[in-house]
């Protein structure tokens, strides 16, 4: 059972979140594939106990994976649901060359564990009908309205029947503002991470955000109580590694 966390959490802009991942990695030496592991583990997680009804061998699952560090957070969950038994799908918005080092990586290993991958124009070839969506299209770097195979993914994930659970951020929502670009993702649940960006608790957001929950990725709480960020943050994490917010 995943808690519910009630006691007041900062939320942080993108040009904060920013600061986050470079601390982390120059300050801390806590590499991107570090903190991508986390977040994929975690969704997987959470993917599992809520929508997989805590066993998915032998269910359906696509996974929508960017070019960047979100598209490589939903490999690494791709990773793992297969691991669990899942029959795990992918469908890429780029071919594999212009993916990202690190994603690009996690994109290697799912190959030689002989995971499926499209690209988007192939979106409807799978066949089988999913029992889970994860969207890891785009983070909280969107700057205005999806285009080309990231919307032609959202589109098509929007006509499915199944949930789909978000990584970090509804794919098509402005984390800062809460702006609801067309298209978005339309979330039963988004997984974010660290802390939540402050576009997930606009009330324009709610709809598209679904049911929120905060992931730990190991940031340290000195690293939030910085002078570049001066938050103060407590165990948010005690009782678990993903908690309910919303």
């Amino acid at each position: 059972m995943i808690p519910i966390y009630t006691d007041p959490i900062p939320a942080l802009t993108t040009s904060q979140m920013i600061e986050v991942d470079r601390a982390m990695m120059e300050d801390y030496k806590i590499s991107l594939l570090q903190m991508m592991e986390n977040a994929g583990r975690n969704l997987a997680h959470l993917a599992r106990a809520r929508f997989l009804d805590g066993d998915p061998r032998g269910r359906s699952v696509v996974v929508l994976a960017g070019t960047g560090g979100n598209g490589g957070g939903a490999l690494v969950c791709a990773r793992r649901l297969h691991n669990y038994g899942a029959r795990v799908r992918l469908l890429l918005t780029r071919p594999d060359a212009q993916f990202a080092p690190v994603p690009a990586h996690q994109l290697a290993i799912l190959r030689r564990m002989g995971a499926p991958a499209a690209l988007a124009d192939e979106a409807d070839g799978g066949g089988e009908t999913a029992d889970l969506i994860i969207d890891g299209l785009i983070g909280y770097s969107l700057r205005g309205a999806p285009r080309g195979a990231a919307a032609s993914l959202i589109d098509w994930a929007n006509r499915q029947a199944a949930p789909i659970l978000a990584l970090d951020v509804p794919s098509g929502l402005d984390a800062a503002a809460g702006a609801v670009y067309d298209p978005t993702i339309r979330a039963a649940a988004t997984m974010t991470l660290a802390l939540p960006k402050v576009g997930l608790l606009a009330e324009t957001a709610v709809a598209v955000v679904g049911e929120l929950y905060l992931a730990d990725i190991s940031v340290p709480p000195a690293l939030y109580a910085a002078p570049a960020l001066q938050l103060t943050v407590g165990p948010i994490f005690a009782a678990g590694d993903i908690v309910r917010i919303r």
